[in-house]
């Protein structure tokens, strides 16, 4: 097969969920004999295309500043989705492949697809339907809008998680909807070491208001009385990163906390969750958790909340971790009782763990890729 997959950030330029999936899944079905194609903004010096473990990396726009105060600017991804259009004329695909984010190139996607018969997969890794009002504001009918237009330009549509799944059909996509999860390197991580920094709670992720990380740092003002020895690590960077130091300055809680700012090598962040105990996902917006599923393939259990767009919990059962409710002192009790029992969920996080091999995701894919071309 002849495959073109569609998003605006490419690995390793951009390191995200959804980049990490559509790299994983592309140079794993190149190695199985498939012409892989994947389509975004030019990142790198040089020519507008280049090869990388035998997957086909197009460049076809610049990238542009893509965030704004914390939130993805428009320019550029209206900018990618005409630039696409080029692109996608002037190959023939067998089927085409667009990340549902940040949705207008979805629609030059479609036009390609009707014009040259080619099948359009749309695959969803969140669905934001009223969330568009806290993010744009008055705006956010525009955003919900769009959204909602996406979801009727294909019936072949492929979804992270079951949460995502159930919110596309809530913004009144009515087809059928096939479940695909993400995936991790289980063997990789397994290999890699400990870090010597050693820590009782680890986060990673961006820092953005809607991870809740300012929860986690109230948990810890509760905490550091009741164990007075806890060190949590912070692992990442975003908008909310002045807030939050602030947030720590004001409790007094600089000798608890360490933020390490984004890694770029991700083997460095499974290293630091391997040197933790608890992993804390306060975030009520997530359409999968890579992180999580990397934590419990570390062996150390996930303390989440529960809130209908947290798909984490799909992960969670009483072997791997915690669902609790959004507050710090539920989350403190979260934190010790996982700490307290830590030495069980270790077998039952990595066995859950295994289960999500990107070589089993990738069986997935591949038939189904192959069941849309029938």
């Amino acid at each position: 097969m002849k495959i073109a997959y569609l998003y605006d950030c490419i690995y390793p330029y951009k390191i995200g969920g959804i980049e990490r999936r559509v790299w994983e899944l592309s140079r794993r079905l190149s190695k199985r004999g498939h012409e892989i194609h994947l389509i975004g903004m030019k990142f790198w010096e040089g020519n507008d295309t280049i090869e990388q473990e035998g997957v086909f990396l197009h460049g076809v726009c610049p990238v542009g500043t893509l965030y704004s105060e914390g939130k993805r600017t428009i320019w550029p991804s209206l900018s990618y989705g005409y630039h696409l259009l080029g692109s996608l004329l002037s190959e023939q695909f067998d089927l085409i492949d667009a990340q549902q984010f940040p949705y207008f190139h979805c629609f030059s996607a479609k036009s390609i697809s009707v014009l040259k018969k080619t099948p359009l997969i749309i695959t969803w890794h969140e669905v934001w339907g009223d969330y568009w009002y806290k993010y744009l504001g008055p705006l956010g009918w525009f955003g919900k809008t769009i959204e909602r237009e996406v979801s009727h330009l294909s019936q072949n549509m492929v979804a992270v998680s079951s949460s995502t799944a159930s919110n596309l059909q809530s913004i009144g996509y009515k087809g059928d909807i096939t479940t695909i999860p993400n995936g991790i390197d289980y063997s990789h991580i397994d290999s890699i070491p400990p870090s010597a920094f050693i820590s009782d709670v680890i986060f990673a992720g961006r820092l953005i208001r809607e991870k809740n990380v300012n929860i986690l740092i109230n948990a810890l003002n509760i905490l550091c009385n009741q164990i007075p020895s806890i060190h949590v690590v912070v692992v990442g960077d975003g908008h909310e990163k002045d807030s939050l130091r602030q947030l720590v300055h004001d409790h007094r809680l600089n000798k608890y906390i360490t933020f390490t700012g984004f890694l770029n090598n991700p083997d460095e962040v499974i290293a630091l969750m391997k040197s933790s105990k608890v992993f804390v996902s306060p975030s009520t917006r997530e359409g999968f958790g890579i992180a999580s599923l990397e934590a419990m393939a570390c062996g150390i259990p996930v303390v989440t909340v529960d809130h209908p767009q947290n798909a984490i919990t799909e992960l969670i059962t009483p072997e791997t971790g915690i669902i609790t409710f959004s507050f710090p002192i539920t989350i403190s009790a979260a934190i010790q009782t996982c700490l307290q029992n830590r030495s069980r969920f270790k077998t039952p996080c990595q066995t859950k763990a295994k289960e999500y091999e990107w070589e089993h995701i990738v069986d997935k894919i591949e038939r189904y890729y192959e069941s849309v071309l029938q």
